[in-house]
């Protein structure tokens, strides 16, 4: 239970009170950690909580997403997967693959890899998908006839979190790009370009400063980027208030894990427009 609970604190990021980080949270259903990382000696697990008041049961599956240039996650059906993820598919076990929780009873979920013997090193990824399954609906009593068609639509909740496995000497090197304020139909928000160099994924917090201010200006967590991008552009949405601090000189640093060390990955003074 202290896991779990250790790992929701990574779930919360403060940007003068604006949050601006992924949160693996969807309908009542939690899950953490937010991501995993496997290198064949030994497996993990995943702690799934139910915060509703009903208990609900979700169906645990693995899919292949793949990264754009914009930072998003698209997500690719099986036959077009590539070998590197069709190895990933079948590499990376989990058990049990259906639960129904109880509210406020963790469950966990164990993840462990098989490498096959004389796999290429590289680094290999799949998407843990927690799908909800809605309850059955009675058929309702028979009724007259009638010319009218009704429709009822009922939201099926998922959250996915990546499953990384890493396989020989693999390294990675990141740098900070241009940064920028832009204004869209769901407020501003501040954008930076980041650059991936090396054969894994680079993964870590941005922190944004003002010279001479010790407060953070901004703080985004879980900032990743996939091996099958050289480059990402990164998008954070911010308040009003927040933007206008932001434009002029700032200092972008972006860090590893704090569970890791939390050492620089690339850091970079910039005047934000």
């Amino acid at each position: 239970m202290f896991r779990f609970l250790k790992a929701l604190g990574l779930l919360t990021a403060a940007a003068l009170g604006a949050a601006a980080v992924p949160v693996h949270a969807a309908g009542d259903l939690l899950v953490a950690p937010t991501r995993l990382i496997l290198d064949g000696s030994r497996g993990t697990e995943v702690v799934l909580n139910n915060i509703g008041s009903e208990p609900a049961t979700y169906r645990i599956s693995l899919e292949i997403k793949r990264m754009t240039t914009a930072g998003g996650l698209d997500e690719i059906a099986e036959e077009n997967v590539t070998p590197a993820e069709r190895a990933a598919l079948d590499m990376i076990v989990f058990s049990p693959r259906r639960v129904t929780l109880p509210p406020n009873q963790p469950q966990v979920v164990r993840v462990g890899v098989r490498v096959p013997a004389g796999l290429p090193a590289g680094e290999y990824r799949a998407h843990m998908l927690f799908r909800a399954v809605p309850d059955a609906v009675p058929v309702a009593e028979a009724k007259p006839a009638s010319t009218s068609v009704s429709i009822a639509l009922t939201p099926i909740y998922g959250i996915t979190i990546p499953v990384i496995v890493r396989v020989g000497d693999l390294g990675a090197e990141a740098s900070i790009g241009e940064a920028w304020v832009s204004e869209g139909a769901g407020g501003p928000a501040f954008n930076f370009d980041l650059a991936r160099t090396g054969n894994r994924s680079v993964y870590g917090d941005i922190e944004v400063t003002r010279p001479g201010v010790a407060e953070p200006l901004l703080v985004a967590r879980g900032i990743a980027v996939y091996p099958e991008v050289a480059a990402r552009t990164v998008s954070l949405r911010v308040p009003e208030e927040v933007a206008a601090k932001l434009q002029g000189p700032v200092r972008i640093r972006y860090s590893e894990d704090r569970e890791i060390g939390g050492g620089t990955i690339d850091e970079a003074e910039r005047v934000v427009k």
